[in-house]
């Protein structure tokens, strides 16, 4: 139990911050559309296939201002997201009209604030790290949880320490850290499977990740020039023929050697956001190569799609977003007051007096 108790304790106190950091912008994230205000906003969400139609061919029909992506509004933000090379973007009015235009993810606190709490600003390295940080987090909420079960008579709910003294901040931490273990381990682990998918056989089974591999992989397709000039509506048509029921949630265009054009959708069902009902066209031609229904994905890749809704708060409404907000503040507390406590509050050796009749030369005879 002592070796526990000091694993914990310089664990906490080297990478607390890291995690408080993350609980903070995670936290942040959650409210996104809600505080990014701009006109059109709170525009009600267009669905419509004459619409969507137009906007896409508006926003892609010239070649040299063509978009890398366009996400489409949501029911909760009512502006269309476009993204362009080299971190630029703009949001439009659901009718094709710029609102805001931006040439570095650095004009907009969302776009940088998302990258730091995904990638420490340091791409798939950074991301690692945060997978580890989160698995560290993970051995923070189990092993708490056995430490404070010796100390368990003396518990005590505080959402603040009662005093600025190390006692007190050991006690809260021990404390409010046992209350919020399941949604801190919640958070944790979805965040923490989300960038290292072999996870997935620990909780949905062994052959779990080379099933949602194989589900996930896109349809082989030769390489091709993206044509100048595309039957834009003819992609929205078809897509909303084959899938009625479903919202048109993105477009994006061919990235590194691929050779196709990616359109995203999402069916009533579906908890990720952009949904995975997706079809790809040929970006050469336009013509449609392949398309899946998410509804037919094995279940254990159905289980994995729900673990970013989950971490994200995409789905629940504004209780679930509530309640993933407090565990974000949480996390931000616990690790914070860990790191001060450990470096800042340690408690001072204490310094043994000599024992009586030392320290004084013999008398001589």
């Amino acid at each position: 139990m002592k070796l526990l108790d000091l694993l914990h304790r310089w664990t906490g106190g080297l990478i607390g911050l890291l995690l408080a950091l993350m609980g903070l912008s995670g936290a942040i994230l959650v409210h996104r559309d809600a505080w990014v205000m701009l006109p059109h906003a709170g525009d009600a969400q267009v669905q419509s296939t004459a619409a969507i139609a137009a906007v896409t061919e508006k926003l892609f029909a010239d070649p040299a201002a063509r978009p890398q992506s366009l996400t489409f509004a949501n029911a909760n933000f009512g502006l269309d997201r476009m993204a362009t090379p080299g971190g630029g973007g703009a949001y439009t009015d659901q009718a094709g009209n710029i609102v805001l235009s931006w040439s570095s993810q650095w004009a907009r606190p969302e776009l940088w604030l998302f990258d730091f709490h995904h990638h420490l600003f340091a791409g798939d390295t950074g991301e690692t790290v945060i997978g580890v940080a989160a698995l560290i987090g993970l051995f923070f909420v189990i092993s708490g949880v056995i430490l404070w079960w010796r100390t368990r008579k003396t518990f005590a709910f505080r959402l603040w320490p009662a005093r600025m003294t190390r006692p007190a901040i050991v006690r809260q931490h021990r404390d409010l850290g046992v209350v919020m273990a399941p949604l801190l381990a919640l958070s944790l682990l979805t965040g923490a499977t989300l960038v290292f998918r072999p996870l997935t056989a620990v909780f949905l089974g062994p052959s779990a990740p080379a099933t949602i591999d194989e589900a996930m992989k896109a349809p082989k397709a030769p390489p091709a020039k993206l044509a100048d000039r595309l039957d834009w509506r003819n992609m929205i048509v078809t897509a909303r023929t084959l899938y009625p029921d479903a919202e048109i949630r993105s477009l994006a265009m061919p990235r590194g050697k691929s050779g196709t054009i990616t359109l995203r959708m999402r069916k009533p069902d579906e908890w990720l956001p952009n949904g995975r009902t997706t079809l790809w066209f040929a970006a050469d031609t336009g013509a449609l190569i392949a398309h899946r229904d998410d509804s037919a994905l094995p279940r254990v890749v159905k289980a994995y799609n729900t673990l970013y809704p989950l971490h994200a708060a995409k789905v629940g409404g504004l209780g679930y977003r509530l309640v993933m907000t407090l565990s974000g503040l949480t996390l931000a507390m616990l690790g914070s007051f860990a790191v001060w406590s450990f470096w800042f509050r340690r408690p001072r050796p204490v310094r043994r007096a000599p024992a009586r009749g030392t320290g004084y030369p013999a008398a001589s005879k």
